[in-house]
């Protein structure tokens, strides 16, 4: 056997002795530098398996000398977070914003009011636009919360307490009215009901047909809450039907539905799921939506 190299005449290259049609292989050595990259990932790659985790077990896994892992940065990540936003919380408890949404140049510090809308917003988006919606636009049955319109008051403290308590929910400290079920409970007769239907009606469209039958109902039965004038009143909560704006609907059909069947919607408390500081930041949010007083 010859161990004489065959060298490429052109190119001054050993030859590997393979040829295809004419054409012959040459047995060109890699680059220097590529060799070294390549190697330096070798040692690179045994020292992360050393040190960190790497190699799957049959019911687990290395953990590396340095003990690294994605769940423990994510947990730090998070307390540095905690930490860093815990000084506006407390600025969100000590700072009088019923005082401050008045008079926005009493706050010393303006980033703690975008704070509370920042941090507002998100909480608002978790908790409350299923029902409210996007922006609290409401639905039927559900409040729009960017008008002028509130049962309970549209103040930062009282917005604070429907929030914190809620309305008609399981809390001690929760609001509470009764709207009857009329007609379900058989206080009223339907032909009643009809009357009485004619005189809400009236109370917010002057077009409508007065019924002497249904006022007279309505002094009986609804005046209590709703006022002589049908004008509403936020101590119980009571809507007012003179200014054709309708959590249930205005319709004729609507209206006789909530007086035959009442209305007891409910608003959960939050106090056991939001902080205090949360409170008042998602208060300042729905304050800021456009309703707030």
């Amino acid at each position: 056997m010859s161990n004489d190299k065959k060298i490429d005449e052109l190119s001054g290259t050993e030859v590997t002795g393979h040829e295809w049609d004419g054409i012959e292989e040459l047995n060109t050595p890699m680059p220097r530098w590529w060799l070294g990259i390549m190697l330096l990932t070798v040692v690179w790659s045994v020292g992360y398996v050393i040190l960190m985790p790497g190699i799957p077990l049959l019911n687990s896994y290395t953990k590396g000398l340095l003990g690294h892992t994605d769940r423990g940065r994510v947990d730090t990540a998070i307390t540095d977070m905690h930490e860093a936003r815990s000084v506006y919380a407390q600025k969100l408890l000590t700072t009088d914003f019923q005082a401050v949404l008045k008079d926005p140049d009493l706050l010393d510090d303006p980033a703690v009011f975008r704070f509370a809308l920042a941090q507002g917003k998100s909480l608002f988006g978790d908790n409350c636009e299923t029902c409210h919606g996007a922006r609290g636009r409401g639905f039927i049955g559900y409040p729009n919360l960017n008008d002028d319109i509130w049962l309970w008051g549209g103040s930062f403290n009282e917005i604070r307490q429907t929030i914190t308590y809620g309305i008609r929910s399981t809390h001690d400290e929760s609001r509470l009215s009764i709207m009857s079920a009329f007609g379900r409970d058989e206080i009223l007769t339907r032909e009643e009901i009809k009357s009485l239907t004619d005189h809400v009606l009236s109370l917010s469209d002057t077009t409508k047909d007065k019924s002497p039958r249904g006022a007279t109902l309505f002094a009986q039965n609804c005046v209590s809450c709703h006022g002589e004038n049908g004008g509403g009143s936020r101590e119980f909560g009571a809507p007012d039907l003179t200014d054709a704006d309708w959590l249930y609907g205005g319709s004729r059909a609507q209206i006789r539905t909530t007086i035959f069947n009442g209305r007891q919607g409910m608003m959960p408390h939050w106090n056991q799921r939001l902080s205090a500081d949360q409170i008042v930041a998602l208060s300042v949010y729905v304050h800021s939506l456009g309703g707030g007083e």
